[in-house]
């Protein structure tokens, strides 16, 4: 770190140049870079970050971008935090943290840190506060290790409770003791009641024959000869052995003892005691029963693998070709953004130019072409942004029949089925719904106009044979099929059906991607999807989606359609210029006053030094060492908070979850035109 500090161009910073430090300041900085400890100087009221080894390692991706920057900047999740601290130790103040649990952002996600935080004031050469000594040790593994101490402790209490109430309750059954002598069995009451002793029988004179009476037959013979072993040799006596019980059943029970002799070596008393093993027996009993056709059992393990193994290299193979096409779409949709923005202000700046008017029109047309294209790149590569929600099949089936036959046409019949008390999915419904319509357009055509689709949805089980190798858990889900009687695939023609731009239609009839974008959303919504068809017979696509507990969403009135501009600031966002360019044209022309950052590093500085804004257009993925997220966290923590609104071809899962997105984040996906700029800036403003 002592050769970055020198490296670094301190002359733009309120410090100036290196040789021109205070020696206050270069001989604290030389005792902290000789610490072990995480340790970082916050120089000044802006807090200019110099940091040693241990801390560059605390702080994982950010370091070496904290060097000499200020501290509200480096770590803006917590800048009123690094506030106060500044202020108060420049102040002539100290303060100290034990295990202080820190909401810190790590590759984008919150996550919980705790710290051992300790600082103080440092003092220029006139020995005044001029910067603060923090001294971080992280203690996160620490807090961790000791809940699960503790929580292994608990544990270990409970059990040995467990273990005190099963010895008060016991297995044992009794104890007894064999005079051998006189022949004389005597026990204890739980004996006398294992062996249906009358209640009224001398405990310490119990026949033997009725004992003996209620051994299992088949046992009598084999508990008699371990008897007579014991006797004879004198070695411990444990039988297991089969007990009648008062309802006619059968209690499982092992006894246990030992000869005892006499100074002649004569055998005189028996004691022993008699436990209760029936459960053990019991399992033993059925894990034989199970054994019993282990082959069987072996052959099928191995053919599911095998069909696992061919599921996982299908899989692999549909995942890495997702990967390129995701990368293709964003990069795509930048561009596209860049010719819709100029194109929607041609058409604006020329609203008489019949020809100008013409043109633009059919671009827009070629660019929404292009963007549906992209749409379902980013659906198969599951890269899509989703914004699921609580649903019945019922109610989607319902809100379909009218657009698909309109879609399907009149010499197609549509049969339609759904229980009654069917499951709800949490699913996106939109996305849903143009899956159903794909598949239905599919079995159309496949039908070549005429003939009968079948729509169902059923609840259904899942065991974990069936889930083996589907990248789905045993359980509950609905499925939900379309079936048709059209010509069917061969299955050649089945295996390759989910790949990108694969199509058995004439050139200029179909693109590829219906079945490649139906099968990306149903494994990006945690479902299975499957295919079978026969060649002459037809073809039917199951859709498994995971059952849904959550209570179905309240009904609300739809608001009233929203103003078209505004007065309001908006500061945009944006590292590619062309696409920032045709935003602020877009922006401004509705009336509101824009401003602009190249990217979030730029926009985080602006806001620090008091920028007001009503509004963050700000693009997902940027350079720089603040993301976008990072800038929506700081956002959401003002007072009061600033509303933001991401746009963007292509999330990466930066603010959402498996491309799910929270129902507080607003996004806008490129190419977007003026009006659903304006009604999504209008909706998150008003909101």
């Amino acid at each position: 770190m002592a050769g970055r500090i020198r490296a670094f161009d301190w002359s733009q910073t309120e410090l100036g140049p290196l040789d021109t430090w205070p020696a206050s300041l270069c001989s604290t900085v030389q005792l902290m870079l000789a610490s072990p400890l995480p340790m970082v100087m916050l120089w000044g009221r802006s807090g200019y970050m110099i940091y040693n080894d241990a801390y560059s390692i605390f702080a994982g991706g950010r370091h070496p971008y904290l060097l000499g920057a200020p501290v509200e900047m480096g770590w803006p999740e917590v800048a009123e935090f690094n506030r106060h601290v500044v202020d108060t130790c420049l102040a002539g103040g100290t303060l100290s943290y034990r295990n202080k649990v820190l909401e810190l952002l790590r590759d984008g996600v919150p996550e919980d840190v705790w710290l051992d935080l300790y600082y103080s004031p440092v003092a220029n050469d006139d020995g005044k506060p001029a910067g603060v000594m923090a001294m971080v040790v992280e203690t996160t593994e620490h807090v961790i290790s000791e809940r699960r101490r503790q929580a292994a402790e608990d544990a270990y209490r409970a059990d040995n409770e467990r273990v005190r109430l099963a010895l008060n309750a016991g297995a044992l059954l009794g104890s007894f003791v064999w005079d051998i002598k006189g022949n004389v069995l005597s026990g204890d009451e739980r004996f006398a009641r294992t062996f249906s002793y009358p209640p009224e029988q001398n405990l310490a004179d119990l026949p033997t024959d009725i004992a003996e009476a209620q051994i299992h037959p088949d046992d009598r013979s084999w508990v008699q000869e371990q008897v007579n072993q014991s006797v004879e040799t004198g070695d411990p006596f444990n039988a297991e052995y089969r007990v009648l019980r008062p309802d006619g059943s059968y209690l499982w029970v092992q006894a246990s003892g030992c000869c005892e002799f006499n100074e002649q070596g004569e055998p005189f008393r028996f004691p022993g005691v008699l436990i209760d093993i029936h459960e053990r027996k019991t399992a033993e009993e059925s894990l034989l029963k199970f054994t019993r056709n282990l082959e069987q059992r072996v052959a099928d393990e191995v053919e599911a693998r095998l069909a696992a193994e061919e599921q996982l290299r299908q899989s692999q193979k549909l995942e890495a070709i997702g990967g390129l096409t995701g990368g293709v779409a964003h990069d795509f949709n930048n561009l596209l953004q860049v010719i819709a923005g100029n194109l929607h202000l041609l058409a604006r700046h020329e609203p008489d130019n019949a020809n100008v008017q013409r043109r633009v029109s059919a671009s827009i047309a070629a660019v929404e072409r292009g963007a549906k294209l992209s749409s379902q790149l980013l659906a198969f590569a599951r890269r899509q942004p989703l914004s699921p929600a609580v649903c019945d099949p019922r109610q989607i089936f319902d809100g379909l029949g009218e657009l698909l036959q309109r879609a399907l046409g009149e010499t197609i019949q549509i049969n339609v089925s759904a229980p009654d008390d069917s499951w709800r999915l949490y699913v996106d419904r939109n996305q849903l719904e143009n899956a159903i319509l794909n598949l239905a357009i599919n079995a159309r055509d496949a039908m070549q106009g005429e003939g009968t689709i079948g729509l169902s949805a059923e609840n259904i089980v899942l065991d974990r044979k069936f889930c083996a190798g589907k990248g789905i858990t045993a359980g509950d889900y609905i499925r939900v099929s379309v079936t048709d009687t059209g010509v069917g695939m061969s299955p050649q023609v089945l295996a390759q059906a989910f790949e990108p731009f694969f199509t058995t239609k004439a050139d200029g009839q179909g693109t590829g991607l219906g079945l490649s974008m139906v099968f990306g959303f149903v494994k990006q919504s945690g479902g299975h999807i499957e295919m079978s068809s026969v060649v002459g017979e037809g073809t039917r696509v199951q859709l498994y989606f995971p059952r849904s507990l959550r209570a179905m969403p309240s009904e609300t009135p739809n608001p009233d359609a929203q103003q078209r501009g505004g007065h309001e600031t908006i500061l945009v966002v944006e590292d590619n210029e062309a696409v920032r360019v045709s935003a602020v044209e877009l922006l401004s022309e509705e009336g509101y006053q824009v401003l602009t950052a190249g990217n979030a590093d730029v926009a985080m500085q602006m806001l620090l030094d008091g920028v007001t804004v009503d509004l963050i257009f700000t693009d997902v993925v940027m350079p720089g060492l603040i993301k976008s997220s990072d800038l929506a966290a700081w956002a959401k923590v003002q007072t009061p908070p600033v509303a933001v609104l991401f746009t963007s071809g292509h999330t990466r899962d930066i603010i959402s979850r498996n491309h799910q997105l929270s129902p507080d984040t607003y996004l806008l996906s490129k190419p977007y035109g003026p009006e659903a700029l304006t009604q999504m800036v209008r909706t998150v403003l008003n909101g």
